[in-house]
């Protein structure tokens, strides 16, 4: 896959408080995002994540640092006309319908008159707000005023989007339908930068991930590189057996509802606690290996930082 975007070095600091001291931003950010994939760009509120994309959007000059978009510089035009962004916290006219605001966008990129419709009727139904076109953006809830921003930023069919915390703030249902939205345009052979500190989306969804902490970015790889696929605990959930037959264990285990749920640390010792339940004529109702996840590691990270 061809490289789409490049961040080489990148260093920025800004000037704060009263007697103005400079304060490190970004601290030597180096990345690749190859075409075609959705690129978690994970790290703490603070980390320096909006900071990194108003750079490579151009809204702020960094210090130090190259930055590249399809094999480009990030500030020349033919590299902006080929992406969207959706900014973490945007701001709409209230008064606009749906349609109306993005008819407003779509004139902003020069499209032809006579596509215009069928184009806005198009990102409308892809981010599920067709029955929503008329309806005035006052009145929208959240969930839908992050997709129809989402529609804001694909309103120029690009390439590559940019999409800062789409997710924040968000119940599950809408996280569920922006994540939905995110995998339908890599689908359709777009690359996705997504900015967030909501782990498990990031899990859900993302091909490769750089964790950001204080500046630095401490991790990055395909998920199946970074996470072990070694079991760390596995779970079993039974019934039918007192809590005094497992002390003899020496495992963790809690109780709830008349059934246990016990935590085996060590792989060899599952044979034995299964033996130990059939002898007793328990019943086993599940049995799950949990392994590494990105919890675990990025909270591992930011402790070592």
């Amino acid at each position: 896959m061809d490289t789409v975007l490049r961040i080489e070095g990148l260093h920025k600091s800004f000037k704060t408080g009263f007697i103005p001291k400079r304060k490190k931003i970004l601290d030597g950010i180096s990345l690749e995002v190859k075409g075609g994939e959705i690129f978690g760009y994970l790290g703490p509120n603070g980390a320096g994540k909006t900071t990194t994309l108003k750079c490579v959007l151009g809204l702020i000059f960094p210090d130090k640092g190259k930055i590249e978009i399809f094999g480009q510089s990030n500030l020349s035009m033919k590299a902006k006309e080929k992406i969207g962004f959706l900014p973490e916290n945007p701001y709409f006219y209230d008064y606009l319908s749906a349609n109306e605001f993005l008819s407003f966008y779509s004139d902003l990129t020069l499209a032809k008159k006579e596509e215009k419709k069928t184009q806005i009727e198009t990102l409308l139904k892809l981010v599920g707000l067709e029955h929503a076109a008329s309806l005035q953006l006052r009145k929208f809830s959240r969930g839908m005023l992050q997709r129809i921003g989402l529609a804001q930023a694909l309103i120029n069919d690009p390439s590559l989007i940019f999409l800062d915390e789409p997710l924040g703030g968000l119940d599950p249902l809408g996280r569920k339908e922006i994540r939905d939205v995110i995998v339908r345009l890599k689908g359709e052979g777009k690359t996705v930068f997504l900015s967030s500190h909501i782990l498990q989306d990031i899990e859900m969804i993302c091909d490769r991930v750089a964790i950001l902490v204080e500046g630095q970015i401490i991790n990055q790889g395909p998920l199946q590189d970074l996470i072990s696929e070694k079991v760390k605990v596995t779970e079993i959930t039974i019934s039918g057996i007192g809590p005094e037959d497992l002390r003899d264990l020496g495992e963790h285990y809690s109780a709830q509802g008349g059934r246990i749920l016990l935590k085996v640390f060590e792989e060899e010792k599952i044979t034995e606690v299964l033996h130990m339940i059939q002898t007793k004529n328990g019943k086993v109702h599940s049995l799950t290996p949990r392994t590494e996840t990105l919890e675990d590691l990025f909270v591992g990270a930011v402790k070592q930082k």
